[in-house]
């Protein structure tokens, strides 16, 4: 029982500090385009839990968590404010907005992942919600700053979350330990997303008509 409630406690810490480091790739974005304090702060909250509120309602889990709790408010508003604020330092590094997203995503994919295994999905099904866990957050903050989803581009993206989720489904079937599987997992994601962005790998794509 102090084991399950302890698994339990690290996907929720898990859960926030995703949404903490999403909310940051939102408000990132934001800033760049010129957005004003609220425009911020939406792009902010939404980033943070919009992959969560999909995955929750595909599980059967209601309300979402995101909603239920004023955590993942509290957590996304202070991620927009001190973006907002400090936005030039964190410019300052090489690839914030995609740095913050690539981690947030990794988190995602394991917790969303690990939470399917927890609602008895199969793990086929369990692997791809905790993708569209990941990627969620990311599609929607694209949508509104006016881009091109990442996730619909030739980009290392889905795929790397897809792979996380691989890694948390093979660590619960050999029965290994739950915060070993899901760091590994997340950090699997994370190197396939940066190793994409540095060395420049891309899907195959369409080329479209002259």
């Amino acid at each position: 029982m102090v084991g399950m409630d302890t698994a339990h406690l690290l996907v929720r810490v898990l859960d926030l500090v995703g949404a903490f480091v999403f909310a940051i790739s939102g408000a990132m974005l934001g800033s760049r385009q010129g957005m004003d304090l609220f425009g911020v702060l939406v792009l902010a909250f939404v980033t943070a839990v919009f992959g969560g509120i999909v995955r929750d309602l595909l599980i059967g889990a209601i309300p979402p968590a995101a909603i239920a709790s004023w955590h993942y408010l509290a957590v996304a508003m202070a991620a927009g404010l001190l973006t907002f604020w400090f936005h030039e330092r964190l410019d300052r590094l090489r690839h914030p907005v995609l740095f913050f997203d690539a981690v947030g995503l990794g988190i995602f994919a394991v917790v969303g992942t690990q939470k399917a295994l927890d609602a008895a999905l199969n793990w086929p099904m369990a692997a791809v919600l905790g993708m569209i866990s990941g990627v969620g957050g990311g599609m929607i903050r694209d949508v509104l700053a006016a881009r091109t989803p990442v996730v619909l581009r030739s980009d290392i993206y889905a795929v790397a979350a897809l792979a996380a989720g691989l890694v948390v489904v093979a660590g619960f079937y050999l029965e290994l330990p739950e915060s070993l599987v899901t760091l590994a997992g997340a950090a699997t994601c994370v190197f396939l997303r940066m190793t994409a962005i540095y060395w420049n790998w891309r899907l195959p794509s369409v080329k479209p008509p002259e």
